[in-house]
């Protein structure tokens, strides 16, 4: 089951990480103009999350309704004080993405956002204790210099009519994005570590609800003081593409990034952040396929490149993975002799 749950989440986290850049892009690209609106909606589909919170309780009530997770809410105080902070770090890294993909093509930003594969090894290490092995370590080298060989020539495919300056702070602002998103995936598995309660499922979903609801708190503020909301409706209607297909692109960007976040978080209950940083940065060469094909953006034999070198790294990680278990199950087996073994009598000759 566990495995299962697993491969779902890492399905989720690549849909959203594929298709959130693209529909954010998309509102740009056809007459768009507000930042923090695009950051909203980043978390903005918190409320769906209801959904499997309550079939979950539902569920735990006809098992056992009288087990302490049989509650509605099982979340305890301390956890949702971490939770918050998430959130409202989780805010700040919306506006900071959404900043990078007004400014830069989708190909460009996605290359700088692959780089958060370092920053989360790295923050891993230092709050998590991460142990590397010779697999993970040929990964993340892998996958960077994936990264590294899709950013030669990004300068052909600034957008026409971006100034230098603007390319240059979209560059920053998606770096920085890319920083602060490796720092929070380990925060959140250090909050699963260090929480006085048991980690299941259900309070997962919990601190993915709050931690959205915080991040688009801090988004909504935001927009107020940029005046965003009363910006909507002329928005809509001077979007190239029409009135109902601007309300489509936001809802559909709010649904896939929401897809985003539980995977993620989904993924790091499961394995752990740098797993996650690990879907994250192999799903890379999928973003630039989809970029090249609904935005015409170039397709470089650097990019080939580097999803040869992305899928090598994903293989070696999950091999390393699969062969570090197996060790770990012939340990426990010969200290621990299989009980069929134990209980054979001994038969007098």
């Amino acid at each position: 089951m566990g495995k299962i749950l697993l491969v779902i989440n890492c399905i989720i986290l690549a849909i959203g990480n594929c298709g959130t850049p693209l529909l954010i892009r998309l509102y740009f690209v056809k007459g768009g103009q507000r930042i923090w609106l695009p950051s909203w909606i980043q978390t903005a589909a918190w409320p769906i999350i209801f959904i499997p919170l309550l079939i979950s309780y539902f569920h735990r009530q006809k098992t056992d309704p009288r087990a302490e997770d049989s509650k509605l809410i099982t979340m305890k105080y301390p956890v949702f004080i971490a939770t918050a902070v998430i959130g409202l770090l989780t805010g700040l890294d919306n506006y900071l993405y959404a900043y990078g993909i007004a400014r830069l093509p989708v190909s460009t930003a996605a290359i700088i956002i692959a780089a958060q594969l370092v920053f989360v090894a790295f923050f891993a290490f230092l709050l998590v204790k991460q142990k590397f092995t010779a697999y993970s370590v040929n990964a993340v080298i892998l996958l960077t210099v994936g990264s590294g060989v899709l950013g030669l020539h990004t300068s052909s495919d600034r957008p026409k009519g971006e100034s230098n300056t603007l390319y240059v702070l979209g560059f920053i602002m998606t770096l920085a994005a890319a920083a602060l998103y490796g720092l929070i995936l380990p925060m959140v598995e250090l909050m699963y570590m260090k929480a006085k309660q048991v980690i299941t499922y259900s309070l997962v979903l919990e601190i993915q609800l709050i931690m959205c609801f915080f991040a688009t708190v801090f988004c909504t503020v935001g927009m107020l003081i940029n005046k965003d909301f009363q910006a909507i409706a002329r928005e809509a209607r001077a979007y190239e593409l029409g009135e109902m297909k601007y309300y489509v692109v936001l809802v559909s960007g709010a649904i896939v990034s929401q897809c985003f976040f539980l995977g993620a978080i989904g993924v790091i209950f499961c394995a752990s952040s740098l797993v996650s940083g690990i879907i994250i940065a192999v799903s890379l060469p999928v973003t630039e396929l989809l970029a090249v094909i609904f935005f015409n953006e170039k397709f470089q034999a650097e990019k080939g490149v580097a999803l040869f070198l992305s899928l090598w790294g994903f293989i070696s990680y999950f091999y390393g993975d699969i062969k570090k278990n197996k060790s770990k199950e012939e340990k426990s087996d010969q200290k621990n002799p299989s009980q069929a073994t134990e209980m054979t009598p001994v038969v007098a000759p």
